[in-house]
């Protein structure tokens, strides 16, 4: 039986013929499947390649993040002591300010003294040469004389009695003389040494303003580079928030801790009463939209720098330090569960447990924490919640 009938091959090829054909068929279906496989391979490779590159990416973003955060975090520390430095320059030169006020009053009352002993003098000394032209006058008689002369006894003790009277007298301005002229000379000496003094003031308040501007240009430069690394919208938000509760906790903490006073009456009695704590325009009022959804939980009041920062009632500090978001801050308990708040100031003028009178100062307007211009931030609380300031101040 044939295989291939109408084949002209030989008879002797027929098993070759069949195997040849299998080949051929073979190579049909296995050179496009090698064909695919190997296509798949190649796209397999280059999105393992392309997957490769993302994650590389996203490492490096993620590392550029860290990195900047890093950064940010050794900046804002960095905006910290910056601050810090300025507040403990400004404290000097607010002291050094005072003692040169103190010391200008003691100078002028010294001079006053001073001209008054010397008028006292010019007088005591004139009327110790009276005193001395009348003695030498009426005195020319020896005074052993008198007593020996018997004839006019009665004149003689009259005399006596004169020259005596005479002698306490000038005894009398002597001693009042002596005081004076060392009056006169204490005052002096102390009227020198204040305006030494003044001088040695004046030359340290140089060195501290001196001191100042560098600590104000490494601040700025600060900020400089913190601006830098600008935030979106939602890192900002996030930031904001995270300051707002970072406050929030320590002030929760300060709670906790107080201890009311007897004499502490809180501010329920004294709305539209109490004044501002510092004179100013209000740049943001209470309850506006600051961020997102995040609102003015105060009043921010622009001053200029240096200016006097006075509490608004009588009270206890309970917070006197740096807190990130808002600079040197200082809170204030009035008892019955009022506080009030006051940020971004320059330096702090009381500490911790100082109890202060209404009106008194307690710090100087700054831009600690950040702030791009000069103002207070400041803050009413009643039980841990926020109040509207203009409640309470006219």
């Amino acid at each position: 039986m044939r295989l291939f009938p109408h084949s002209d091959l030989p008879q002797k090829y027929p098993l070759q013929l069949v195997i040849t054909s299998l080949l051929l068929l073979s190579l049909l279906f296995v050179l496009p499947l090698q064909a695919k496989n190997a296509a798949n391979e190649s796209a397999q490779q280059e999105n393992r390649e392309k997957l490769s590159s993302i994650q590389k990416a996203i490492a490096k973003q993620e590392s550029n993040i860290f990195d900047t955060n890093k950064q940010r975090s050794h900046l804002e520390q960095q905006l910290k002591q910056d601050d810090l430095a300025i507040a403990k320059v400004a404290k000097a030169i607010n002291q050094i300010e005072l003692d040169l006020d103190n010391t200008q009053e003691k100078i002028t009352e010294l001079a006053k003294e001073k001209k008054q002993l010397t008028i006292a003098k010019q007088k005591q000394e004139t009327l110790l040469a009276q005193q001395l032209r009348s003695a030498y006058t009426t005195g020319q008689h020896d005074y052993l004389k008198l007593l020996l002369n018997q004839d006019q006894s009665e004149k003689i003790q009259r005399t006596i009695s004169y020259y005596q009277y005479l002698n306490k007298a000038r005894i009398k301005e002597i001693d009042s003389f002596q005081i004076t002229i060392s009056q006169l000379l204490k005052v002096s000496t102390e009227h020198q040494s204040q305006i030494a003094h003044l001088n040695s003031l004046k030359s340290e308040q140089l060195q501290k303003d001196t001191q100042f501007k560098t600590s104000k240009n490494q601040r700025k430069a600060t900020l400089k580079q913190l601006s830098k690394q600008l935030l979106s919208s939602q890192q900002q938000l996030d930031k904001l928030k995270a300051e707002e509760n970072n406050l929030n906790q320590a002030l929760n903490k300060l709670a906790a801790i107080i201890q009311a006073e007897i004499d502490l009456t809180g501010l329920s009695k004294l709305k539209r009463k109490l004044s501002w704590p510092v004179k100013g325009k209000i740049l943001h009022s209470f309850g506006t939209n600051k961020q997102g959804y995040l609102k003015w939980k105060g009043v921010l009041i622009s001053a200029p720098l240096s200016r006097q920062v006075q509490t608004i009632h009588n009270g206890t500090v309970i917070f006197s330090d740096w807190l990130k978001g808002y600079g040197l801050l200082t809170v204030i308990d009035h008892g019955s569960g009022y506080m009030s708040l006051y940020a971004h100031n320059q330096t702090l003028l009381k500490s911790v447990g100082d109890r202060v009178e209404t009106g008194e100062p307690i710090s100087l307007v700054g831009q600690s924490g950040g702030l791009e211009q000069s103002g207070l931030y400041f803050e009413i609380r009643h039980r841990g919640k926020v109040v509207n300031p203009k409640l309470w101040c006219k």
